[in-house]
């Protein structure tokens, strides 16, 4: 990255979503007209996955759990070496073999069936995730920074999870435990789908390469001990990891199971719950961004804990009415009010995450948080299939509360290790500032 990214003050963004968009750089509406088409396919298996594993190639929950926590433990291994990949080679190059390797680990999923067949696709699926997230992340700061940075993380989930959202709608309707194929299908649709942002990254936005800079003098070796010493870092990992394990952790393993095993509701119920997930993100994540901005992100953050906590008690009450219109609705309400917490964590952990990074160092640090995420994604199905095969749902909650009251704790800690520019509140500017530097182009 040879250049500054885009840099707009809030005051000049303008309000909506037109304001957004007439601010942002060329590239980044590129980068933003694919997002929700190249992940319809991945709402499609990503509610049914271990739903399709289980009941459909008749693995155990247990072993289901397990293979889904190997896609996470994948992603954790290699999130280091990727970082560092990206840092030397670029963000465009590591987005484009994320998408190719994503593409075959639907394949194999979709014929999974043998356990080394599923195994080969969840590797493949995690070795995607490691490179993707990173590479992700590091390409949007190459375009934008400051105030339209956080916007961008938040538009960015948005349109990422009404592609998920209707894909799960889609599937829900589709898919039949007795009939394979259909399974099969929505994964091949996932493998193609997947590659659609290639045709930006080869073509309009090959310019836009993202590598590392080199180190200003004194900064120092660009490594992983100089991420680690990042004021407030290991805070904000043990933030990833926790909030990964009580949220995003658990939406491929403990909630279909807890919901088909112990509130008894059926697969449609499911996929109406992520519709619904979807719904609330698309529908409010803009109007949570305008409200958000100015105010310090970690607060933001612990109003994130206490709709979570509602959320998980609703999901708790589903299972004391088991197969009824009030455990169904009660899904439902899980998903929704787990939304509407995304909608307040998406936009302030990641922005929290590049704020604090220096340009050599922009890779490897978003490769850290990753591996914390994804250790949460390790930790999250193995509780769950271990737990909830074993008939304690009342044990796994409690697990899940003490998580929360975790991430509360973590929260108030961050607040005092990190700049206030670092948590959300914009800097004094002087009159003479520069604000419209062109995005990075090396």
């Amino acid at each position: 990255m040879t250049s500054l990214p885009r840099d707009v003050p809030a005051h000049e963004i303008g309000s909506g979503f037109g304001g957004f968009w007439r601010a942002l750089p060329r590239e980044g509406r590129f980068l933003l007209s694919t997002v929700a088409l190249q992940h319809l396919g991945r709402g499609m298996t990503l509610p049914f996955t271990v739903i399709y594993l289980h009941e459909v190639r008749h693995f155990s929950l247990d072993t289901a759990g397990t293979v889904m926590a190997l896609l996470a433990l994948v992603a954790a291994v290699m999130a280091g070496p990727m970082g560092a990949l990206t840092d030397r080679v670029g963000a465009r190059w590591m987005l484009i073999g994320a998408g190719v390797v994503q593409s075959l680990g639907a394949v194999a999923l979709a014929f999974a069936v043998s356990l080394p067949l599923a195994v080969l696709g969840a590797i493949l699926m995690g070795l995607s995730q490691s490179i993707g997230w990173s590479g992700s992340n590091t390409f949007i700061s190459a375009l934008v920074r400051g105030p339209l940075r956080q916007r961008y993380f938040g538009v960015n989930f948005a349109l990422l999870n009404l592609g998920i959202g209707a894909g799960g709608l889609i599937a829900g309707a589709f898919v039949d435990v007795t009939r394979p194929v259909t399974f099969e299908t929505i994964f091949l649709v996932d493998a193609v789908l997947i590659l659609i942002p290639g045709i930006w990254l080869l073509g309009p936005l090959r310019h836009v390469h993202a590598r590392a800079e080199r180190p200003a003098a004194g900064a120092g070796r660009a490594g992983y001990s100089a991420v680690l010493r990042l004021p407030g870092m290991r805070c904000v990992l043990l933030l990833a990891l926790v909030t990964s394990f009580v949220g995003y952790g658990q939406l491929e393993a403990g909630i279909p199971a807890f919901a088909r095993g112990v509130s008894q509701v059926g697969t449609e119920v499911i996929g109406v719950a992520f519709a619904v997930n979807t719904g609330v993100i698309v529908l409010l994540q803009f109007w949570v961004l305008q409200r958000i901005e100015g105010h310090r992100r970690t607060r933001v953050g612990l109003i994130m804990v206490g709709i979570w906590t509602l959320a998980w008690l609703a999901i708790g009450a589903s299972g004391l009415l088991p197969a009824g219109v009030t455990a169904a609705v009660l899904v439902i309400a899980f998903l929704g009010l787990f939304g509407l917490g995304e909608t307040l964590l998406q936009p302030t952990l990641p922005a929290i995450t590049n704020d604090m990074a220096p340009n050599h160092l922009r890779g490897r640090v978003n490769a850290v948080q990753s591996a914390a995420f994804m250790s949460g994604g390790v930790l999250g199905p193995l509780v769950a299939g271990a737990l909830l095969d074993r008939h304690l749902p009342a044990v796994f909650l409690a697990v899940i509360g003490l998580g929360l009251v975790a991430v509360v704790w973590l929260l108030l800690r961050l607040e005092r290790l990190i700049s206030p520019e670092v948590n959300g509140l914009e800097a004094p500017r002087s009159p003479t500032a520069q604000t419209t530097s062109r995005p990075a182009a090396g």
